[in-house]
């Protein structure tokens, strides 16, 4: 296990956690939220008929997180890094086990919802009243967020709607208009992966200054550069399992030689 901080407060401990997909090869009752909830009612039934099959995602992971933490979860594609990350937002349930968290833990991910119809600033404005902050708490950091995810350097595109954006700038300001608010626990899928290194080494910065504010960082990336800079604990996970958990280098160094070299995240078989 990594070395534990001085302020020994967990924040986040996941106990013996199992996660599983059900998915219907048959497709039967799709779009319909009423043959939804149906399923979900006669899911033990529906299991044992033709066309349901179970996906282990993630398989008796046990960790606990602590204040002031920078964890990086890595591993090769479709290990279960972001279904995890999403069991611990409260966004998944989970098969068996528990997890346990001190605040409301926030998701940022690429892929994070946005209304792509409305303006880069409509979505600052958004975003920050669902974080939970005033419109004056917005206003007073709005000119700080766009600033920080640099997608006006070339233009005025924060007037602009959000789907005439390149996807490397809508992740640069979903993290810019995280980042405006201290979180108790912070889940980020990714997004460091987006930009030029002039924009990573300020997202760094920033979550250097979160974990200072006595809060826990999850960054899921492939890029083993941004875990060294960013995290001082890992965790490897594969298959579904936890495979290691430790200092970053220990493990990067165990994990490099299992892909074959540095950033390297070959597809599971």
């Amino acid at each position: 296990m990594a070395e534990i901080p001085s302020s020994n407060v967990p924040t986040v401990v996941v106990d013996g956690v199992d996660i599983v997909y059900r998915v219907n090869g048959t497709g039967a009752g799709r779009g319909s939220a009423t043959a939804a909830l149906n399923r979900m009612l006669r899911r033990e039934k529906a299991e044992k008929a033709a066309g349901v099959r179970k996906v282990h995602a993630v398989k008796k992971v046990s960790f606990v997180a602590y204040k002031g933490e920078a964890i990086g979860l890595i591993g090769t594609n479709g290990s279960g890094k972001s279904t995890l990350l999403k069991a611990v937002a409260g966004l998944l349930p989970v098969e068996n086990g528990r997890i346990y968290t001190d605040g409301q833990p926030s998701l940022l991910g690429v892929n994070a919802a946005m209304m792509s119809d409305l303006t880069g600033e409509r979505n600052v404005y958004l975003g920050g009243l669902a974080m939970g902050m005033s419109r004056e708490q917005i206003k007073g950091r709005y000119q700080e967020i766009v600033d920080f995810s640099g997608i006006n350097e070339k233009g005025d595109f924060i007037t602009l709607p959000m789907r005439t954006y390149s996807s490397g700038m809508a992740a640069r300001l979903r993290f810019s208009i995280a980042a405006a608010k201290d979180h108790d626990v912070l889940l980020i899928d990714e997004a460091l992966a987006t930009g030029d290194r002039s924009f990573q080494k300020r997202s760094e910065e920033r979550i250097r200054e979160l974990r200072e504010h006595a809060g826990t960082v999850f960054l899921v990336s492939h890029n083993n550069k941004s875990i060294r800079d960013t995290c001082d604990r890992v965790l490897w996970l594969e298959r579904g399992e936890l495979r290691m958990d430790g200092p970053t280098e220990d493990v990067l160094q165990e994990y490099e030689a299992f892909t074959g070299g540095a950033d390297k995240a070959p597809k599971a078989a």
